[in-house]
């Protein structure tokens, strides 16, 4: 059987990833209720950080050892790759000696190269332009406390980052509309606009975009390298911060979400991540039981 990769939503489709977020769901009861399942016991993850992480490193590391495998932590300091390796040549030699790779980096482009020359599977743990692991973290959340989000409305506000393109993506497979506000200047890839045609709206005006919306969710206004940015985008998203104000134009069943870490005060209101409405906690937590779900599915399904 082909290997199969997880670099966008896209590699699987529409039933399996509706799957994923119900396994996801059935693991976390067998987790609450201490039952062991070990389906990849002696199975090693190899974990490829060029960015710094707290919930993806945890999640992915602590949800195989739960699965009764292990994990190695990379980082550019401890291997080859920093030293000027071409990608090629680590994905070739990586690939012989663990079961799977999650890799967290910068340009998109690193993690489809190195799935082109892995023979095992690679799951993109973020890249600028993606985040397919906490989408489906985010899907899970929802469907836990409101059901299936399909034919739901959607809010995002805010930069149109790597967060903002999955969701494009996770309307198209999860069959839900997506309501974009954001400000002119920070819209996330046209070409992904292009491909959602109507299900995607760009909007200006956050108190707009959230109107009837079940679900809104946001995002830091800079991202990991943007820092030298940050400033001007704060000048440039002013207007753009979820509070319970704003939660209040939206479905009176709607539920907020942000895929943390969050600054408070900028992109949400000092109280927005307490609010009864927000679920961000679950929401961190699913990211354990979302990614066993993947690598259960990766891993098992040869």
């Amino acid at each position: 059987m082909a290997v199969r990769h997880f670099l966008t939503l896209n590699d699987l489709n529409t039933d399996e990833l509706r799957h994923l977020v119900e396994r996801a769901i059935e693991l976390k009861g067998m987790f609450k209720r201490g039952t062991r399942y070990e389906p990849l016991k002696n199975r090693v993850l190899g974990m490829v950080f060029e960015k710094s992480s707290t919930r993806t490193r945890v999640s992915f590391e602590a949800g195989m050892i739960q699965l009764g495998g292990g994990a190695i932590f990379l980082s550019p300091r401890d291997t080859q790759l920093g030293r000027g390796e071409p990608i090629e040549d680590s994905a070739r030699v990586l690939s012989q000696m663990v079961d799977a790779v999650m890799i967290r980096t910068f340009e998109h482009e690193k993690v489809t190269t190195f799935a082109e020359y892995s023979s095992v599977p690679v799951i993109n743990a973020l890249t600028d332009d993606y985040h397919p692991c906490q989408l489906l973290a985010d899907m899970q959340a929802y469907h836990e406390v409101r059901g299936p989000i399909q034919g739901k409305t959607v809010t995002w506000i805010g930069d149109g980052n790597n967060m903002c393109n999955s969701y494009i993506n996770a309307a198209r497979q999860y069959d839900f509309q997506l309501n974009i506000a954001c400000p002119e200047g920070y819209e996330p890839m046209q070409s992904l606009l292009d491909a959602a045609g109507d299900r995607v709206k760009i909007l200006r005006d956050p108190a707009e975009a959230v109107e009837g919306a079940h679900l809104v969710t946001t995002d830091v206004w800079a991202s990991m390298g943007q820092e030298e940015e940050a400033q001007k985008r704060i000048e440039a998203f002013k207007g753009f911060q979820v509070s319970p104000a704003l939660m209040d134009k939206a479905d009176k069943a709607a539920l907020f979400l942000h895929c943390l870490p969050a600054h408070r005060g900028e992109e949400v209101s000092v109280d927005m991540l307490d609010d009864p409405r927000s679920v961000v906690w679950e929401q961190a937590g699913n990211r354990l039981h979302a990614q066993k779900a993947l690598l259960e599915f990766l891993l098992c399904s040869e």
